[in-house]
């Protein structure tokens, strides 16, 4: 057996579509990239369905959108089952967006191939070794063993991660307890229901344009059993039976399995040269579809700091930043899903919980719009500020008067580099001198249709730094000069700069 080695810059367990948006991310910012796989195959079933607002707007900075055609748009989702409106909230992108996870890792997949990663499929992480100035990964692959040496292993290798095992990172919160089974099923004529509330149970049916059925069902009396996370289509039949009194036994099941409402966190998502993203860093009841859009903006916070960390570029404590942001995140995500999860899988005892949220969401508009934002992902701000307009803040999504027509504020992103907008004379001279090789300074015009997605001008009255990530890193307010932000987020300059 020839033992074959092969070095790169960062290494990424999973390609899943968190592995490989930050594979993308990677190589848009400079690092060389490969993706181990131990599928031979991408998957064929779409296990998540739903993008978000927030992960649309990072699409569009990525230039990504046109790469999804014309995704079919629903204006009202839920929380915990019951009816939510998210065509409210501030983002072009307003409404949960339709597009299977397969799709999602066709298109993420091409782009991060294209920006020129490796994805090295039927290779299996077995093993990890890591020291001061590498780590090694011990893989299994169609051909051998192999040895992979990196500066960094990030694992997105989803709940049961092989990284986070053998990095012992710890991963603390609770069991599964409540399970819903899962299967889309060919050749059954049951009527469409919608968080159908039953007196055994839950029960969720769609009926596809290609004739498929996908169904959802939970029995308030059972945690499940021992075939919860690997159901056979007679568990998920005779439970669906038992629920809503209809046989689907003679269909002909496509794809199944079993989620609980599991909710842990790894307390630490780096251990030296080892990172965690995605489900690997966080395990939580897939409802509304947040998971994956957790993941996917787990990639676009890390890998703009990643790579400055292997080209040795990065500030002191920027890489550290990524599990300060995201855990804080993840801990706010996770505890709005186990709010669902109660609402949705309990039992006749949250009933009265039930009439008191659909009374809220259906009579208070602000609730309705503020519970959609913060699953639209919206609400995010690192500094712990959330009026959508200071440093930390997701920028404002605008449209701006742009050279050759109206575009919007995604389009300077798409370059994955730093971004200094209506910069003043010494603001554009001090990104010149040191930093025009990471960060851009551009002039832009805001549109008189900005007040359609937001409210805030600031781009009328102030000069913002933009982390590549899209989010604010720094205002000109007056009383924060911009060398130190700079240096903050984008390391050292080329060259003294010109003092401001």
């Amino acid at each position: 057996m020839q033992l074959q080695t092969l070095d790169t810059d960062v290494i990424i367990v999973g390609a899943g579509p968190v592995g490989l948006m930050l594979a993308g991310e990677l190589r848009l910012g400079g690092a060389d990239v490969v993706v181990l796989e131990r599928l031979s195959q991408p998957i064929s079933e779409s296990r998540a369905s739903t993008i978000h607002a927030r992960t649309m707007e990072i699409f569009d900075e990525r230039g990504l959108l046109s790469m999804f055609g014309m995704p079919h748009r629903e204006p009202v989702g839920h929380f915990g089952g019951l009816a939510l409106q998210f065509d409210g909230v501030d983002s072009p992108y307003a409404g949960l967006w339709k597009i299977p996870q397969t799709r999602v890792e066709q298109v993420l997949g091409r782009w991060a191939v294209g920006l020129g990663a490796l994805i090295q499929r039927d290779h299996e992480l077995v093993g990890l070794e890591q020291s001061e100035s590498m780590v090694v990964a011990n893989v299994e692959a169609s051909g051998g063993r192999t040895k992979i040496r990196a500066s960094y292993l990030v694992g997105c290798d989803g709940e049961r991660s092989m990284v986070r095992q053998h990095g012992a990172f710890a991963f603390s919160g609770a069991d599964a307890t409540r399970w819903l089974l899962r299967a889309d099923v060919a050749g059954i004529d049951v009527p469409n229901r919608r968080f159908e509330r039953h007196d055994a149970g839950l029960a969720v049916a769609h009926r596809n344009a290609d004739g498929v059925t996908r169904i959802m069902v939970h029995e308030f009396d059972s945690s499940g059993g021992a075939t919860a996370e690997q159901p056979s289509f007679v568990d998920v039949s005779a439970a669906w039976k038992r629920v809503t009194g209809d046989d689907i036994s003679e269909g002909t099941p496509i794809w199944l399995n079993g989620f609980g409402d599991a909710c842990k966190v790894a307390q630490r998502y780096r251990s030296g040269r080892l990172l965690l993203a995605g489900d690997a860093a966080h395990q939580q009841m897939p409802v509304g579809g947040q998971a994956i859009n957790l993941g996917l903006q787990d990639a676009t916070n890390l890998g703009w700091k990643l790579a400055a960390q292997v080209r040795r570029q990065a500030p002191a404590q920027l890489l550290d930043s990524y599990h300060k942001e995201r855990f804080s995140v993840a801990k706010q995500v996770l505890s709005g899903i186990e709010a669902q999860s109660t609402l949705l899988l309990g039992g006749r005892e949250v009933e009265p919980l039930r009439a008191v949220m659909a009374e809220l969401i259906g009579t208070d508009a602000a609730v309705a719009k503020h519970l959609a934002t913060k699953i639209a992902g919206l609400d995010i701000c690192y500094s712990g500020d959330s009026d959508g307009n200071s440093v930390g803040c997701r920028l404002p999504y605008q449209q701006l008067n742009a050279t050759g027509g109206v575009s919007n504020i995604a389009a300077p992103l798409r370059d994955g580099r730093g971004l200094l907008l209506n910069p003043t004379a010494d603001c554009a001279q001090t990104v010149a001198d040191g930093w025009s090789d990471r960060v851009d300074a551009v002039t832009v015009v805001q549109s008189r249709d900005t007040e359609k997605y937001s409210k805030k001008k600031i781009l009328d009255i102030q000069s913002v730094l933009v982390r590549p990530d899209g989010y604010v890193a720094w205002v000109d307010d007056g009383l924060h000069e911009l060398t130190p932000s700079l240096c903050r987020w984008f390391g050292s300059p080329r060259s003294r700069p010109h003092a401001r």
